[in-house]
């Protein structure tokens, strides 16, 4: 089985597509998505209908669903720009695509699998907390009762292993390097009109924590929409960074009124 894990497509169309170009291309068999599904860019009903018309076999709640599905107009903890993307898509979202994302859960057990997703953090998802470090993924792992979870939010790929306890002087939670470098390289790419992946090999008995990163607004200073495919054959995770036209989103995101700042960003993925 392989299950594709997209996270924070933010509305932004083109990103998705060229993700589910991908998805076909490789044979995805179902789909996970890990939530903000909206805010940011300019077309929020269309990425809600894409990824409803997925049928996934779990989608949680992000921040932005939360914000953009009720009426909260204070949005504490938001920046000027983010804040006046959600209150644009509060004014755009229909009665139906409100309560459908209202009535999503913040974590998910997939039944008859090896995984939890979760948008931000398993201790306490509705905080909107993030996991940069060694530190942040001790608490997650702690409430994590399978082998793997996938989490977005931060849009900075990030992945954690928890290994079996053998002996006192091994660190028991250490990064996986791999998953945001290659081969020694920095993650700021050389050519970023070319797609790439970079694979991990899962190992028995260790737990993973994976940031699968972001679809629709990357922050990692690589441009490309990020995603995850995970094979329970091959027990492998392999990250894919998808060129996009950028161009188009910036085009539709200044036309809608939304913050330059916003357009701008995509260019260099921060």
């Amino acid at each position: 089985m392989r299950y594709a894990i997209i996270s924070d497509i933010h509305s932004n169309t083109e990103a998705l597509n060229a993700v589910l170009d991908k998805c076909k291309e490789i044979e995805i068999d179902k789909y996970i998505c890990l939530g903000d599904i909206v805010g940011y860019n300019a077309e929020p009903h269309k990425c809600i209908e894409m990824v409803q018309d997925l049928e996934p076999v779990a989608i949680v709640k992000g921040n932005h669903d939360e914000y953009a599905s009720n009426s909260n107009k204070e949005l504490e903890g938001f920046n000027p720009h983010a804040k006046q993307a959600v209150l644009w898509t509060q004014s755009r979202l229909s009665k139906d695509e409100i309560k459908w994302l209202s009535g999503l859960p913040l974590r998910q057990r997939i039944p008859g699998t090896n995984i939890t997703a979760v948008h931000a953090t398993l201790d306490s998802p509705e905080s909107w907390g993030y996991i940069f470090d060694v530190h942040h993924a001790a608490d997650n792992f702690s409430y994590q009762f399978t082998q793997i979870c996938f989490c977005g939010h931060s849009h900075v790929p990030t992945a954690f292993c928890k290994k079996p306890i053998t002996s006192r002087t091994e660190l028991p939670i250490e990064e996986v390097p791999d998953w945001a470098f290659k081969n020694g390289e920095n993650i700021i790419p050389e050519n970023p009109t070319v797609a790439d992946d970079l694979e991990v090999h899962l190992q028995s008995g260790f737990k993973y924590l994976f940031n699968v990163g972001s679809i629709g607004q990357p922050r990692n200073r690589d441009p490309r929409a990020s995603f995850a495919v995970y094979d329970t054959t091959e027990k492998t995770v392999t990250r894919y960074r998808i060129p996009y036209d950028i161009e188009s989103t910036q085009k539709k995101i200044l036309e809608a009124g939304l913050p330059e700042r916003l357009a701008m960003r995509l260019t260099v993925g921060s």
